[in-house]
């Protein structure tokens, strides 16, 4: 195959779809939606929405008897406000707030914080009523109702997101099958992004050429390679329900409101995937200007009232964790000294935040010659980076294999973290003599280093080198306190099942 000029991919003729009088057709008269997973998976929510709606109302009646206000003597009216009224209404603030919207359900924060806000409203309506209705109401039951109701329904619908996911990654079901337009380069970069988060439930199913070269027809690739195809016929043969259109592809904008027009009617999704990898939502924001949809990114927040409630929180779990571990600590000092003479910690410099140098706490889990028997195996290294990484490494004794995978040699880095040294959450910290952080590893030294982070929870010692530098640099750009807590719940699952750990 050989070199394509331009964004051909929409002919100029029937790019909107018509009616039998040749009039666009309306939006009412359209195909439905390709992909409908969506609409079983809201039809749940509702369902758990109400059950955990009236479970905290069950809850709070039965708290009732213990108040001297409200309608403790009037059940009927508080089982019909109760089971009825406010089941009705907080689906219906949820719906306004756009909790069942198919654009946030399934991934992201959106869907979380929508129900909070959601749940809030709910609060003002009822205070709102009753004070104007003068409805003398227990405190105590209306709002044990309201903040419980509110964590029943965040608490179920991330079961349900849970099993969302599972049904993706395990059984490949509530899906949508993916087709990318670009330039091979940037289809297959946006094809990786979506290859390591399957529970996305995004699948790319082809790739669509715009220009540039296409491939040889010896050349593997991920999903097969179309060019020069009608875009209609192309998605319908491979069953495609959602079209993204990759980096410089999205800069015709022409060609792409072309694209958009064909598209009306079919029941087809279309996505714009621009040249910005590793940003998170929150930092992006349109701001339409004449018609042009201006992308804004805002900087890291490494700063401010959030960056100071991380730092309070490191250094109460860590004095917390401190206390929970001393007790146990004899037995596995004792363990380690019979596994191997010498001293229980290993302490080694590492580079903290803005280059400072700090010696590591940790548990000895390798015999005392250890760095003296590396020279011996540096053609063994597993690893593509700067850390020796070894599956069945021979200078682990027995103790300190267990000790690597139930992350407990980590443990006296809590003293690290209580000394302002290291975070609970951040970058893994790098030996200090492994040099100038050449590049963008550099960015690492914005913040602190963390006993656990999105290397730790997303493969741990399985990664490859770029992979780990990637979601360390995530992290720095991506900063936020709601992604400090998710590592923390992730690390948690990680720890325990032990995944990726020698």
């Amino acid at each position: 195959m050989g070199e394509l000029d331009s964004f051909e991919i929409l002919p100029d003729h029937a790019v909107t779809p018509l009616g039998p009088n040749g009039v666009p057709r309306s939006g009412w008269q359209r195909t439905k939606r390709a992909a409908r997973w969506h609409r079983p998976y809201a039809a749940i929510l509702v369902l758990l929405d109400i059950g955990a709606i009236a479970l905290s109302s069950l809850i709070a009646r039965a708290n009732l008897q213990n108040a001297d206000v409200g309608f403790k003597n009037e059940p009927g009216l508080f089982t019909l406000i109760s089971y009825v009224l406010l089941p009705a209404v907080w689906l219906l603030v949820l719906w306004g707030h756009g909790a069942y919207d198919r654009r946030y359900l399934g991934t992201g924060t959106d869907e979380f914080k929508r129900v909070v806000r959601a749940s809030w409203t709910v609060v003002a309506i009822i205070a709102f009523a009753a004070f104007a209705f003068k409805i003398d109401v227990s405190r105590f039951s209306v709002g044990f109702a309201l903040v419980g109701g509110l964590v029943f329904v965040l608490l179920l619908r991330y079961a349900a997101r849970r099993v969302l996911h599972l049904a993706r990654t395990k059984f490949h079901l509530a899906t949508h099958r993916m087709l990318l337009i670009g330039t091979l380069q940037e289809a297959l970069e946006v094809h990786a992004a979506i290859a390591r988060d399957p529970a996305s439930g995004l699948v790319p199913v082809g790739i669509h050429l715009t220009e540039g070269y296409a491939p040889q027809p010896s050349t593997v690739t991920p999903v097969p390679v179309h060019a020069g195809r009608d875009i209609l016929s192309l998605v319908r043969e491979l069953n495609a329900d959602t079209i993204a259109v990759c980096g410089s592809a999205s800069a015709e904008p022409v060609e792409l409101r072309r694209l958009a027009w064909q598209l009306e009617g079919t029941g087809i999704d279309l996505a714009v995937a621009p040249q910005l990898t590793d940003i998170a939502g929150p930092r992006v924001h349109i701001r339409p200007i004449e018609g042009i949809p201006l992308l804004y990114v805002e900087e890291p927040k490494l700063s401010g009232v959030g960056w100071l409630f991380k730092n309070i929180l490191d250094r109460f779990l860590a004095l917390v964790g401190l206390l929970i571990v001393l007790p146990f600590f004899p037995l596995v000092a004792l363990a380690i000294k019979l596994s191997d003479p010498g001293p229980i910690f290993f302490r080694q410099p590492r580079v903290g935040r803005e280059g400072k140098t700090f010696k590591v706490w940790k548990l000895r889990t390798m015999y005392v010659d250890a760095e003296e028997r590396l020279a011996t195996l540096h053609d063994q290294n597993e690893s593509d980076g700067l850390l020796f990484k070894m599956k069945n490494d021979p200078r682990i004794f027995r103790v300190g294999k267990w000790l690597r995978a139930t992350s407990i040699d980590e443990l006296p880095q809590l003293i690290n973290v209580l000394l302002g040294e290291m975070s609970v959450v951040g970058p893994r910290p790098l030996p200090a003599e492994d040099g100038d952080f050449l590049g963008d590893v550099r960015r690492r030294l914005l913040v602190r280093p963390g006993i656990t982070g999105l290397w730790q929870v997303s493969g741990r010692s399985e990664l490859s080198w770029d992979d780990a530098v990637r979601l360390d640099l995530y992290y720095v750009d991506n900063w936020s306190l709601v992604l400090d807590l998710n590592t923390m719940w992730r690390t948690i699952w990680v720890v325990v099942f032990r995944k990726g750990a020698y």
